[in-house]
């Protein structure tokens, strides 16, 4: 992994804040008050401990100034040279350098005072001598300020530097400015670096990640180099000449053979020619880009030979003369970033030749001869003359079949984007939500759900909990069945005659199927809007209209009409009277809310004049002596910590009893009553 972090180093505080750190620190972590009646011993300790601990403090800042920041000598090659690059290297050691002889300083400096405070004989003396050691120390700091300043720059730098493991799989792409090394590297990682139609776009390393065959390559996408001389290269041109240098990885280097670049085939095959020894013993791609603009095989006859001289020398400089080198596949490869033709394929070359190098380089080692004593390799011998082809079982050539069949079921099923661009694409095509609903009948799939039917809004009367509600309904209107059937008809002078007795049933029948419509419209309706008496229609089962039926059956509807009348008015003058414990009559039907709730709250009313130990069903006792045992056990349990006077859970709590802001600090001269 990567071995070098430079995101963690320290901030580096410029001269002035170094100071007021130190010294802000001296005076708040050491004693503060002395008074002239102290003796000689005790006022020497106290400004000899200010020197040691304002030395101790600057030793240890510039400390982990020193170790934090990168030894150049210490550090791969690559580091130390792109370091060196970025910010020369001897600036960097003089730097510091100076940090290091700054804490030397100090140390010395509060060496001397302390031992001149050993011999003060005053508190003017010993004061004095404290002054001067810590203005030496500040005088120290303010003369290295300029290095502090450098060095908090270069660690800005260098968290903003990309983390490059140089030791792990590596693609490294390099070539001309603007020949799509950026575009290459955006297609094949996740990396987001800027491409635009100029020349040195990219400025630094950039570093993505892919995978291939299961493990992961790191691509470091390089600033463009020109052709120049050595020493008039810049620091841009730098970067990438030091990764190829240092970097172990598969070089890709790019030519962009339609010239729209800007530069030539023939000043491309310079570059390459004259960098070509930072070439050895790397794998090495020659990856012709932009064949959208212009194919490979529509460059004149010099252009050709110039590419076909490049291919011989990256022959020519693969690793293992004898073994890839016989091989020209993979060393000339053509691609464009723009239409993606061929882009896979130089990732996967690339990946494939480094992986080859890699594992050659390990079997040449030592290492390989201590693990190749653990395997063994089993050769079966053959016992007789019969040849013994390998052989698939069938069952397993049938499973391939099926899973050949099911894949091409797949590929030759059409997706919401085949059809969106069959039908004209996006914009025109819209997809249907409802094609995958499930419907006894397939054509209702479409159909437009009306908003207003029959003068009511369709949606009033949706109800989620319909079924549920439907099954207590049913169950409701099953028990009251059970109890009509169990009631015995009385009349009061007369048997009835077989005419009347089936007109009587035909009577029940339809009060039946009344009192079940009409539980189920008061079922739901809270769900249902509010009509107003003289537009609904559904109420029209009145007293008139009952006689009407009546009459029409050849019945007398005299005196029911007369019973139902009776019956409204004793139902209107009812008074609610109370029984002899106070509770309400409630003859009327259970399932009333408002009555039920009158009586949890006559309920809850009546709980505060019970006894304690008394248990109240839903408290959770079983009888009353249970309750009374656990009351018992509550008291106990609190009773030592109440005498103890603990903290409880109910007792208020003061988090902290002796708040900062009002006990630390210095005491000014004044008043101080506050405290």
């Amino acid at each position: 992994m990567v071995q070098y972090n430079f995101k963690k180093i320290t901030v580096v505080p410029s001269g002035k804040d170094f100071i007021d750190i130190i010294l802000s620190r001296t005076q708040r972590q050491t004693p503060t008050v002395v008074h002239k009646g102290y003796a000689i011993t005790r006022l020497r300790q106290f400004y000899m401990r200010k020197v040691k601990y304002t030395q101790t403090n600057y030793h240890e800042k510039l400390s982990t100034i020193v170790d934090e920041f990168p030894r150049l000598d210490d550090i791969h090659p690559f580091y130390g040279d792109l370091l060196h690059v970025l910010y020369n290297k001897d600036h960097y050691k003089l730097a510091l350098g100076q940090i290091n002889t700054a804490r030397n300083l100090i140390s010395k400096i509060a060496k001397d005072y302390v031992r001149l405070l050993k011999y003060g004989d005053s508190l003017y003396r010993c004061k004095s001598l404290k002054v001067a050691a810590l203005g030496r120390m500040c005088t120290v700091i303010k003369r290295i300020g300029p290095s502090l300043a450098y060095l908090e720059q270069i660690r800005q730098h260098m968290a903003r530097l990309p983390s490059i493991d140089p030791n792990t799989r590596t693609i490294l792409i390099c070539g001309y400015p603007n020949v799509g090394k950026s575009s290459f590297i955006n297609k094949i990682t996740r990396a987001d670096v800027d491409v635009q139609p100029y020349a040195f776009t990219t400025k630094s390393l950039f570093v993505g990640h892919t995978d291939y065959k299961y493990l992961r390559y790191q691509v470091i996408d390089t600033p463009g180099i020109l052709d120049r001389p050595f020493e008039d290269r810049n620091i841009i041109e730098m970067c990438s000449i030091t990764a190829l240098a240092h970097l172990r990885a598969a070089v890709l280097f790019f030519l962009d053979i339609s010239g729209s670049c800007g530069y030539s085939i023939a000043q491309q095959a310079a570059l390459f020619h004259s960098i070509k020894s930072l070439f050895m013993n790397k794998p090495l791609i020659i990856v012709c880009n932009k064949t959208d603009l212009q194919p490979l095989e529509g460059i004149s006859e010099e252009d050709k030979k110039l590419v076909a001289e490049m291919k011989e020398e990256a022959m020519k400089t693969v690793f293992g003369q004898g073994g890839e080198a016989s091989n020209d596949e993979g060393v000339l490869l053509t691609m464009s970033t723009l239409t993606e033709a061929g882009v896979i394929a130089v990732k996967n070359a690339a990946c494939e030749r480094l992986l080859d190098q890699r594992v050659e380089i390990k079997m040449k080692s030592k290492k390989i001869n201590d693990c190749l004593n653990r395997f063994h390799v089993a050769m079966p011998k053959p016992r007789d003359q019969k040849e013994r082809p390998p052989c698939i079982p069938q069952a397993v050539l049938e499973a391939k079949a099926k899973e050949a069949a099911v894949a091409e079921e797949k590929a030759k099923k059409k997706t919401e984007k085949d059809l969106e661009d069959e039908n004209g694409g996006a914009g025109v095509y819209s997809a249907s939500l409802k094609k995958h609903y499930i419907l006894a009948d397939d054509e209702w799939k479409e159909d437009v759900l009306p908003e207003i039917l029959d003068g009511h809004n369709v949606y009033d009367f949706i109800d989620p909990d319909i079924l549920q509600r439907l099954e207590e309904l049913e169950r409701e209107e099953g028990v009251r069945q059970a109890e009509e059937a169990d009631e015995d008809f009385e009349m009061d002078d007369y048997e009835l005659t077989p005419e009347e007795k089936a007109a009587l049933a035909e009577i029940r029948k339809l009060k039946s199927v009344r009192i079940q419509e009409h539980r189920i419209k008061k079922s739901t309706a809270e769900s249902r809007p509010i009509v107003p008496r003289k537009f609904d229609k559904d109420k029209k089962f009145t007293s008139e209209r009952m006689g009407r039926d009546l009459s029409s059956r050849g019945l007398d509807p005299s005196k029911a009409i007369e019973r139902a009348r009776s019956k409204s008015l004793a139902r209107k003058g009812r008074k609610r009277e109370r029984d002899a414990s106070g509770a309400m009559d409630m003859d009327i039907d259970q399932s009333n809310k408002k009555l039920r709730l009158a009586r949890s709250r006559s309920r809850s009313m009546s709980r505060s004049s019970r006894p304690p130990g008394e248990a109240v069903p839903g408290e959770g006792y079983r009888d009353s002596i249970q309750k009374k045992k656990a009351i018992k056990l509550g008291k106990k349990s609190v009773r030592n910590r109440n005498k103890e006077a603990r903290r409880g859970e109910a007792d208020r709590v003061i988090p902290t009893l002796r708040p900062k802001h009002l006990f630390s600090g210095k005491r000014s001269t004044g008043k101080t009553d506050r405290r």
